[in-house]
């Protein structure tokens, strides 16, 4: 693929048995730091990040089903939770409020990767990965992206409606998700590939955008 063409391994810069040992090395150290020096429940949650995305989504996933992104971006939306328990996760318990962090980059996921897959639909259809694009076809990849813009910014709204946040925050959502649900509407009625890459460099900025709110939100109320 166009994108990944230019990368070590694929380059041969690196070959396939140096950079499985390398991966092996950090992930094996990593844990060792996150136990001793942070605490258990970070190295546990890391693990399993770990084991889902190296394994589970691009092993397995990835080339399996065409909702590889929806039940593999579980495992991208961990890193708010990693932070969170890295900093309070010393009882061994974790914060409902660390999980709306996971929810909402679980839903944002979807609509971001599927933008670029549309873009990309040709090599991915070369390359023999079943993403949404390829086998349902645009249209439909389309229409799907604006159904879960939608759930996005109902999902956007819970740490506002949980307390967890204030009004900074939920007006900050509210337009960020209203202004996704327009690249996602303008997507769906062009024919334009750049729209697709478009919409999905804005969600790029949104996510961005929205931790933004929430961290400038927290020094607003407190």
């Amino acid at each position: 693929m166009a994108r990944t063409l230019k990368r070590p391994i694929a380059t041969g810069k690196i070959d396939d048995r140096k950079a499985i040992i390398m991966a092996a090395v950090l992930s094996i150290s990593s844990m060792i730091l996150l136990y001793f020096f942070i605490n258990p429940l970070t190295a546990l949650l890391t693990f399993f990040g770990l084991v889902g995305y190296a394994f589970v989504y691009t092993m397995y996933l990835k080339r399996a089903t065409p909702q590889n992104i929806v039940i593999g971006g579980l495992s991208g939306a961990i890193p708010p939770l990693l932070g969170w328990t890295a900093v309070d996760g010393y009882a061994g318990t974790i914060h409902p409020h660390a999980l709306l962090l996971v929810l909402i980059i679980f839903v944002w996921t979807p609509p971001h990767f599927w933008a670029l897959a549309i873009f990309r639909r040709d090599e991915y259809a070369k390359a023999n990965i079943p993403m949404l694009p390829v086998t349902h076809g645009i249209e439909f990849t389309k229409t799907s992206i604006i159904l879960y813009t939608i759930l996005l910014i109902f999902a956007g709204l819970l740490p506002y409606l949980t307390h967890m946040s204030g009004l900074v925050y939920v007006i900050s959502s509210s337009i960020l998700g209203l202004i996704f649900l327009a690249y996602a509407v303008k997507l769906k009625l062009s024919d334009e590939r750049k729209i697709a890459m478009d919409t999905f460099k804005y969600s790029i900025n949104y996510l961005l955008l929205m931790f933004i709110a929430l961290l400038v939100d927290h020094y607003f109320r407190y």
